[in-house]
């Protein structure tokens, strides 16, 4: 099968990771363990793991000229991802994320934008070519939303469909029309209860809030609940797609390893139930390693994980 070209627009960031005992309370300092300094930001992660499952991936994104800049685009680059759209503002510093890391894996993370902040609708008509062009255009919300808006407006014109992954939810909530212009929608839980106003703790509520996002434009909406699975609604009705078993390490791209993963699979042409059930196992290994692009699996992992996982 032809490797599905995929476009990614987004962040890149430089995660520096701290694992603790658990996540310190406000006010509070808490003493933690071992320090990673790895490649992250939503979009290069996401462009990463769909490199490493076999996609053509093009990435659109600005860092700095400094060297958390060279380092973002030299991960992407040692995964297979093309970076000629990918722009170093010399009037800014590469994005950065400070991570903490508990027991249980999970974590707590701020974002210091710096030149994913400046991506632009011009930086977006650069790149208008191999968007026209692509199978699938992959976006979030780690950098300005006129230009989410704008990226999703040129692929919708082409008949290119477009995967949302809307993380971030903006305090303002998404422009007026994004959902129109999307094709598939990707939010976790806590990202359906924010959209919607339902309260997204199970498979009912899941598939509730599933359902009113998709009367707004989607075909296909994919609420992951971490542990609990997935649930997809799309116009064969409401499934759940059940969560593959593991001791989780760190969850930090685990939602990366999963739309990376959906991407590839929907872009290739598989049915959507089957594309949630290889991406759920994508985003299962992921969460067994230790931080954002070191933990991505590659095909010949994720393969073999699928095949081995003893999953209904």
């Amino acid at each position: 099968m032809k490797a599905p070209r995929i476009v990614v627009v987004g962040s890149a960031n430089t995660d520096l990771v701290v694992r603790c005992r658990r996540i310190p309370a406000p006010g509070e300092t808490v003493l933690g363990g071992a320090f990673l300094q790895a490649a992250g930001g939503k979009g290069a992660n996401q462009a990463v793991a769909a490199a490493r499952l076999g996609a053509d991936v093009s990435f659109v994104a600005r860092v700095g000229q400094d060297a958390f800049g060279a380092a973002a685009l030299a991960a992407c680059t040692a995964a297979g991802v093309a970076t000629d759209h990918c722009h170093q503002d010399p009037t800014a510093v590469s994005g950065v994320a400070l991570i903490l890391v508990d027991d249980r894996g999970e974590n707590a993370i701020a974002v210091a934008p710096g030149a994913n902040g400046l991506l632009s609708c011009a930086d977006i008509d650069r790149a208008a070519g191999i968007i026209r062009t692509a199978d699938l255009l992959v976006l979030q919300l780690e950098v300005p939303l006129e230009a989410v808006l704008y990226a999703a407006g040129v692929a919708q014109a082409a008949g290119v469909p477009v995967l949302l992954d809307p993380a971030p939810v903006p305090e303002e909530g998404l422009p007026v029309g994004l959902l129109g212009r999307t094709t598939i929608l990707k939010p976790n839980a806590a990202e359906a209860t924010r959209l919607t106003g339902i309260a997204v703790a199970d498979e009912a509520s899941a598939t509730a809030a599933a359902r009113t996002l998709r009367a707004h434009g989607p075909g296909l909406v994919v609420v992951t609940l971490g542990a609990q699975g997935a649930v997809l609604v799309d116009d064969a009705g409401a499934e759940t797609v059940p969560a593959f078993p593991v001791s989780a390490v760190d969850t930090t791209a685990a939602g990366d390893a999963f739309t990376g993963a959906l991407a590839v699979c929907l872009a290739g042409g598989m049915a959507p139930r089957e594309a949630a059930r290889r991406a759920a196992a994508a985003g299962a290994l992921a969460a067994t390693r230790g931080g954002a692009q070191p933990s991505l699996p590659t095909r010949a992992e994720w393969e073999a994980f699928f095949r081995a996982a003893d999953v209904d």
